[in-house]
């Protein structure tokens, strides 16, 4: 199992495996230390982590600029960062995710981002989430439940950057059917 910690990415820390008992230590946010998607793009360099969120990047710099923006200014905010393998599973990597339409590819980033600091003990003591789109997913045990009931279990927690918390999950959240996106996003059903 992967695990984060609380300070850089890569050390050892309390993790969701013992899930009723999940601790974090909040450490002091630093003037200077890196955003979310500095952090990122660090842990996904080099590290045990090295090359699992390439596709992850790839999406934030195709969906609107918006996601860009959200997640380095000064907000806090917490990720749900699927890896590679996650968007793999949807038929997806770095070379074609920017074929997703921007609306949808937005839509499901942003339904990986929570208002908020939540380190893993926040984040297990929670029974529903909700996202920056303004929908729920909902939590039991570490496993997130999207609106279609697909699971998505939290791998690595506790993942500092200045401006919030990274926690990488094993499977994309989607707000909604993609096949049915030009009606769910459009309208803002979802």
């Amino acid at each position: 199992m992967f695990r984060g910690d609380g300070v850089r990415p890569g050390k050892e820390t309390a993790s969701l495996c013992a899930r009723s008992s999940v601790k974090s230590v909040p450490v002091p946010i630093r003037h200077g230390q890196p955003s979310l998607v500095d952090v990122a793009i660090e842990v996904n360099s080099s590290g045990p982590f090295a090359g699992a969120f390439d596709t992850l990047i790839a999406a934030v710099l195709a969906a609107d600029p918006g996601v860009v923006a959200t997640l380095s200014g000064n907000g806090q905010h917490t990720v749900f960062a699927p890896t590679d393998d996650a968007f793999a599973a949807l038929g997806f990597d770095p070379s074609n995710i920017g074929s997703l339409d921007q609306d949808v590819l937005t839509d499901i980033l942003l339904y990986h981002v929570a208002h908020g600091r939540r380190y893993a003990a926040s984040v297990v003591d929670a029974t529903r989430i909700r996202m920056l789109d303004g929908g729920f997913v909902f939590q039991s045990g570490g496993v997130l439940t999207d609106n279609l009931g697909r699971e998505s279990s939290i791998i690595v927690t506790d993942v500092e950057a200045a401006n919030g918390i990274i926690h990488a999950v094993d499977a994309v959240l989607l707000p909604y059917d993609p096949s049915n996106a030009a009606s769910s996003s459009k309208t803002g059903k979802k």
